[in-house]
């Protein structure tokens, strides 16, 4: 078993799930309530599922992801956030240069739901694969 590349992840049923449901929260058509949601995503050691843990909301152009919680039997594989504001507006809808930075660190894939898609920041899959620590690998 391998860890997922960001590809697979985007296009797993939960993982699609869990970025459709934080973008709905994020309030993005609301100019003064809109803010980033995010949260982790796991992979079960011994089943292989896929699993996300929500983060607690962000502001209007971040949110922190550096503490994922434990989670038993499982490492983190990837995370993801949102960009609620609109690229029509003049916002830059993919990876900014703090997410480039942090991703690079964190050594898992950044899903980054905007209004125009999902872009991809940080490595292709979770840096030495499923070894290691069980958030972020060391």
């Amino acid at each position: 078993m391998d860890a997922p590349s960001a590809f697979e992840l985007e296009a797993h049923p939960v993982v699609k799930a869990a970025l459709g449901a934080a973008w709905v929260d994020s309030l993005s058509a609301d100019p003064v309530q809109r803010h980033e949601e995010g949260g982790w995503i796991y992979q079960n050691l011994v089943t292989g599922e896929i699993e996300v843990r929500r983060a607690v909301r962000g502001s209007q152009v971040s949110i922190s992801l550096v503490n994922p919680p434990h989670v038993d039997g499982c490492v983190v594989v990837g995370k993801f956030h949102t960009h609620p504001n609109p690229s029509a507006e003049g916002w830059e809808p993919g990876p900014s240069p703090q997410d480039l930075r942090i991703d690079a660190v964190h050594g898992v894939p950044d899903l980054i739901q905007a209004d125009d898609g999902v872009y991809h920041s940080g490595p292709p899959r979770r840096r030495g694969g499923l070894t290691g620590s069980p958030g972020f690998p060391d």
